[in-house]
């Protein structure tokens, strides 16, 4: 069975990036920081959570490299999102995010 948290390195960049792109994307270890991150969103359980919170969890990461893992963990079902939003500290809207273990509908 392959690993939820398995993202193969071309989905990391684009056919036209630099090869430097392609090199640094297959060095990263992808697999360890998807999970990171559904383990800091799932902590916030049913109440879900915006991107500024899971930085805040995640204070030694690299802001890219947190907000990266969000689209592949949506994809793969792990967190759900959907039009809610919460306000961020730059004062706009933030889509809010749940694991999928705590998703409710509705408000």
């Amino acid at each position: 069975m392959q690993d939820l948290f398995d993202t193969p390195a071309y989905k990391l960049y684009r056919k036209e990036d630099p090869d430097t792109s392609k090199e640094a994307a297959e060095s990263l270890d992808v697999t360890a920081m998807e999970a990171i991150v559904a383990d800091a969103i799932w902590q916030f359980g049913r109440g879900g959570c915006i991107s500024d919170d899971v930085l805040d969890a995640l204070p030694r990461h690299r802001y890219s490299s947190v907000t990266a893992r969000y689209k592949q963990l949506k994809e793969k079902g792990v967190i759900v999102v959907d039009e809610r939003k919460r306000k961020g500290r730059s004062g706009r809207g933030q889509y809010i995010m749940w694991h999928k273990e705590f998703y409710h509908e509705g408000q």
